[in-house]
């Protein structure tokens, strides 16, 4: 772990108490979210009207007034600084509104409660940090966690990892990321951090800076760029992967509009994912997975009765968005659930319910020697890639609009409103995969299809360094006894791997 460096506190003696008109308030401007040039015009307006503003934080100041901190955050600041011991009790925590009211009555007013920023009395600074288990499988991860900001920094920058290609860097920024939402509360200090296990010396760097300065050079840098930039519109196409954006974005292609222009012949799956590029780019919300749950049941029952269908993917983890919809299908009855998939796709397209669909059929074989290859997130399962004709109803618009927000369409799409609105208004495009399961392999391919990509990772990864044994969405296999091991339920398969059970909501690692 990279120590924790302090700032070097410069005594200024710009301006002198003597010269003051109130010398017992000394105050301190925190630039931390406020910008220097809002800070340097501050700093000259209290200077203007006799106040003591100090240019840097010393063991004089008693007044350090900040804007848009919370109080634990400028008190987290504070910790960080060496000032000859002083105690952050002992200095006044101000919201900028003491500090604006100050200049308008030209002298330091009454501190008020609603002038102070509040803090945690009861919060130790020197309580022991937080024991974090080593895999993600071994964790519990809420959805809504204490320390979005610094896991958002960090899975961009996993995620521009990815758009170079650099695999062990994503996985890294992944897993750092991952511990932190585990936390019971907010990260304030680099010290909080100590003996954490998946924290290397670049992610420690980025969360330093965030927590120091608000935000990250790199992560803006990054954000900016013209390649990330790039990357993010072209693989928000269904069915382009990194390694074509990547070959686009060399031949230059930056947009939609350069890829119509200048990219050539595009293959079915992409064609489709250009088509319907803006409503493949609007959040799902959980009311039109439900819709679609719906539809993809009664197509399931008309051709095959008794059969089971179950959500999975984020909305199983109890998302309330997501980019596309997963269902699992099986029956109770080994062996119904071959050739079912065709019946389904078949059902669906002549109710005109498909704008595009791709089906691969099972091509899982249980060799007796074990797994022929280490196992991989992607399955063998006889399945549908496909784009549902979702009709738009006032339940499901309401809820889609919502959950849509501000972020319609992806930055940089070049279609946005011209496109939009040329599409029908009673319908919307959205992404479906449906995965037929033996029922044999049910609970294993329901653990596979729930997510999150990282904990299933994570679950691979355990099996294989510290129980000897192969994981897969099909089966898990004993190395050491030659032997695979038979599960009838999710609870089942963490019994094997020597796993506490770990229910859906907390697999969002």
């Amino acid at each position: 772990m990279i120590p924790l460096k302090r700032r070097k506190v410069v005594q200024t003696v710009l301006c002198d108490r003597e010269a003051s008109k109130f010398p017992d308030v000394v105050i301190y401007i925190l630039e931390r979210k406020m910008g220097s040039s809002r800070k340097a015009f501050l700093t000259r307006l209290g200077r203007s009207k006799g106040f003591l503003v100090e240019e840097s934080y010393s063991s004089d100041v008693t007044h350090v007034v900040a804007e848009n901190n919370s109080g634990e955050e400028v008190k987290a600041w504070l910790q960080n600084q060496t000032c000859g011991g002083k105690s952050s009790g002992s200095v006044n925590l101000l919201d900028i509104s003491w500090y604006t009211e100050s200049m308008g009555k030209g002298s330091p007013i009454l501190i008020e409660d609603r002038h102070r920023l509040k803090v945690d009395l009861q919060s130790n600074t020197d309580s022991p940090t937080f024991a974090i288990e080593s895999y993600a499988c071994q964790r519990r991860t809420p959805l809504k966690h204490h320390n979005a900001s610094l896991t958002e920094a960090l899975e961009l920058l996993a995620q521009n990892a990815e758009f170079t290609d650099n695999e062990g860097r994503s996985v890294a920024f992944r897993r750092a990321a991952a511990v932190l939402k585990t936390l019971p509360r907010a990260v304030r200090r680099l010290d909080d951090l100590k003996g954490l296990p998946c924290l290397g010396e670049h992610s420690l760097r980025v969360i330093k800076e965030i927590l120091e300065d608000g935000v990250s050079s790199e992560v803006e840098s990054t954000r900016q760029s013209e390649q990330y930039k790039a990357m993010k519109v072209l693989t928000g196409i269904f069915g382009v992967g990194t390694k074509t954006a990547e070959r686009w974005f060399r031949e230059g292609i930056r947009s939609l509009a350069d890829l119509k222009t200048r990219g050539g012949r595009l293959n079915r799956e992409q064609q489709a994912g250009l088509d319907y590029y803006d409503d493949l780019n609007r959040p799902v919300s959980k009311a039109e997975a439900h819709a679609i749950g719906q539809i993809v049941g009664e197509a399931v029952r008309a051709v095959l009765p008794g059969a089971e269908i179950t959500l999975t993917g984020g909305f199983r983890r109890g998302k309330e968005v997501g980019h596309d919809v997963d269902f699992l299908i099986t029956h109770p009855e080994e062996g119904k659930e071959e050739g079912l998939m065709p019946k389904i796709v078949s059902w669906l397209e002549t109710k005109g319910l498909l704008l595009y669909q791709k089906t691969t059929r099972n091509s899982y074989l249980e060799s007796k020697d074990g797994p022929v290859r280490p196992s991989h997130n992607m399955d063998r399962f006889e399945r549908c890639f496909s784009i549902f004709k979702l009709k738009r109803t006032p339940e499901v618009c309401g809820t889609s609009n919502q959950s849509a927000g501000q972020n319609d369409v992806t930055e940089g799409s070049d279609v946005r409103q011209q496109e939009v609105q040329s599409e029908p208004s009673d319908w919307r495009a959205v992404r479906v995969d449906l995965v037929v399961s033996p029922y044999s392999q049910f609970a294993f391919a329901l653990l596979g299809w729930t997510g999150s990509k990282l904990f299933e990772r994570e679950l691979r990864r355990w099996a294989g360094q510290e129980k000897s044994m192969s994981l897969s969405s099909h089966v898990l296999y004993d190395r050491a006894q030659n032997r695979y091991l038979r599960a009838s339920s999710e609870e089942e398969i963490f019994a094997l791997l020597g796993l506490e059970y770990i229910p859906p909501s907390q697999r969002n690692a």
